[in-house]
């Protein structure tokens, strides 16, 4: 994917085209921004493959951007590496929890960056358009459109917030999902939605996928995942 778009977000002129140089040297499409606003105008504009995401913003901070994209299903799937300045452990927690994919702190060397940035890139590259795909998972078929799972031939009824979260486990398979994450992906129009009641809304999802079931696994302490590599189709 060494023709892959990718957005830099800095305020920094100076770091934003030292950056913006070695992505273009190594063979990327580059673009930039230097607030979180001109951001994600750009994204909604023309959806980069990766993001290199400056925390230090004027106007809206790296976070928030990070937070809007994780929560839309249309830039869900975007990685976002993280640079900031702070090297604070609670700083990158935050970030990663907000679901960035990788995090480097200031000064950083390029080569490092490019390393990364291949690897997100090479981890996100099997991923096609996640509102049109079916993820086939197994005996487990997710219909986006339908909002549809079937386990074999069976249709499987699950409540809007508990399909939500499935599609969510579903469009990462082996990715730890915080209940902060499932929380603000799952919620909707459901105020309901808590950190705590996700625990319950998963227990319904197992007994609801019965014998399926037993691929959403829980990381003690962290949150949920769907335990092994899903196959991905397209509607033909």
């Amino acid at each position: 994917m060494a023709d892959a778009h990718v957005l830099v977000v800095d305020d920094e002129p100076e770091l934003q085209e030292l950056v913006r140089y070695n992505l273009a040297k190594a063979g990327y499409q580059v673009s930039c921004a230097g607030s979180g606003e001109e951001a994600l105008s750009a994204i909604q504009d023309q959806p980069p493959d990766l993001v290199v995401l400056d925390v230090l913003l004027p106007g809206i901070d790296g976070l928030d951007v990070c937070k809007t994209l994780k929560q839309n299903i249309h830039t869900f799937a975007i990685p976002i590496i993280m640079l900031t300045a702070r090297s604070e452990e609670a700083d990158i927690v935050t970030g990663l929890e907000l679901g960035a994919d990788d995090y480097l702190t200031k000064p950083f060397s390029p080569r490092v960056l490019l390393a990364r940035v291949k690897a997100a890139l090479r981890r996100s590259g099997s991923m096609p358009d996640l509102e049109a795909g079916i993820i086939q998972y197994e005996e487990m078929r997710i219909h986006p459109g339908h909002r549809e799972v079937r386990v074999g031939a069976n249709a499987v009824h699950l409540t809007p917030t508990e399909f939500n979260i499935l599609h969510m486990l579903a469009q990462r398979p082996g990715w730890v999902f915080t209940r902060y994450q499932i929380v603000d992906r799952a919620r909707g129009n459901d105020a309901g939605v808590t950190e705590r009641s996700v625990d319950v809304h998963i227990t319904a999802l197992r007994r609801k996928l019965g014998a399926a079931g037993a691929a959403i696994e829980t990381i003690r302490g962290i949150g949920y995942r769907l335990r092994n590599p899903a196959t991905w189709c397209r509607d033909t």
